[in-house]
């Protein structure tokens, strides 16, 4: 077996890195980041690992991971909540939104019409809206993913269609605000869902290429990318386990806390994934059930750099390397 961990925001923000790492100890991710080869890079690393070309049609792909078929051009048009503070208007994290099935199909039924001209507008999961285009789009959008917590720009979207998007996003917001799923969800004390984030346009690649064998996690995109690569996705198991073939595993656990900036909530994250993965994963390594181990970290906010460690089992016996600190993740290539 060989494992491929990838993990976003384990990169975190330089502002909050010594308040969340103060104290921290994690013996197997300390003994990875000292023995393990380590590759500072930039990029989408899905779209390279799958030999795609960045920016990735997320829409199309969500529509394929999810139903088998997504032919024609397909556009992201994702619920959201715009946070109010003194400082501007800001993306809330959409995982913290637990839209319902039911709720979902009532919010598209009211804004399917205001969109149809430009396409029919369904749903591959609650938080994960598509617009199938029926017309050509010339928009430039931001992924979702890069935008959550950041200020949001009154000019967004552009390009040629920008203004005309722009404008229909507010009557969107509109018909959001005075819906009975809104007050509802007001009245329990439940974030709102008071626009839409349009952003991964295209349609689906002929094929991808891929060296990994199957695919684990909870990604609705990586689920499309495995299914254009033929190989299998399944959920990820809550530990470590044994598999054959080239593994990849794609956890998500730390990214509530981090685009949070909650430093506890990432911190439990952390020794989660340093004891259910990276110590039993390194315990297999010694006893050669795994063969190698590459853990890929990411950040967020738009941050391109990732920090790739990769180990083969005879790195483990190289003594002479000790054991780094949590914050040899940042340092400088």
């Amino acid at each position: 077996m060989q494992l491929t961990l990838l993990v976003p925001g384990l990169l975190l923000p330089e502002t909050v890195r010594e308040d969340i790492l103060f104290d921290l100890e994690a013996p197997a991710l300390s003994l990875i980041l000292g023995r393990a080869q380590r590759k500072v890079d930039e990029g989408d690393w899905l779209a390279q690992a799958f030999g795609l070309s960045a920016p990735l049609p997320a829409a199309a792909l969500r529509k394929l991971g999810a139903d088998g078929t997504a032919s024609g051009f397909w556009l992201c048009l994702d619920p959201v909540h715009w946070r109010v503070a003194r400082d501007g208007v800001f993306l809330a994290d959409p995982a913290q939104l637990r839209l319902t099935a039911a709720e979902a199909a009532a919010l598209i039924d009211a804004l399917a019409p205001l969109f149809a001209p430009w396409g029919e507008l369904s749903a591959s999961a609650p938080m994960h809206w598509e617009l199938r285009l029926t017309r050509s789009l010339l928009l430039e959008t931001q992924p979702l993913h890069e935008a959550i917590g950041r200020p949001i720009d009154p000019a967004w979207p552009s390009g040629l269609d920008g203004g005309s998007w722009r404008a229909l996003l507010a009557e969107a917001q509109t018909l959001l605000h005075a819906h009975p799923v809104n007050r509802q969800r007001e009245a329990r004390g439940a974030p709102l869902i008071n626009s839409l984030w349009p952003w991964g346009f295209g349609s689906l690649p002929e094929r991808a290429e891929t060296l990994f064998t199957v695919g684990w996690s909870e990604d609705a995109l990586l689920a499309g990318l495995c299914a254009l690569a033929g190989i299998p996705h399944l959920p990820p198991p809550p530990r470590y386990q044994q598999a054959s073939g080239h593994v990849l595993c794609k956890l998500d656990q730390l990214l509530p806390a981090a685009y949070a900036l909650d430093a506890l909530a990432w911190q439990e994250g952390l020794r989660a994934l340093e004891g259910e993965w990276l110590a039993p994963a390194l315990a297999a390594m010694r006893g050669g059930e795994c063969e190698a181990l590459r853990l890929v970290a990411t950040g967020l906010f738009g941050e391109r750099q990732r920090v790739t460690y990769s180990l083969v089992r005879g790195n483990l016996w190289r003594f002479w390397r000790r054991p780094q600190p949590l914050t040899e993740l940042f340092a400088a290539p």
